[in-house]
């Protein structure tokens, strides 16, 4: 019974980790995405023809 405790708990930690690891990196894709799109919009008059 021990055994599978263990499984299990290992499980629960691996995906509380893998769960913070995306929401960090889906976070920091939206501010790049964010600050490219300002930059776009502040370079709008440049851009278009």
């Amino acid at each position: 019974m021990e055994r599978i405790y263990k499984t299990m708990r290992n499980s629960g930690a691996a995906s509380i980790a893998l769960g913070i690891v995306v929401v960090t990196v889906g976070l920091a894709a939206g501010i790049v995405a964010i600050v490219n799109g300002a930059l776009l919009l502040k370079r709008k008059s440049e851009i278009t023809f």
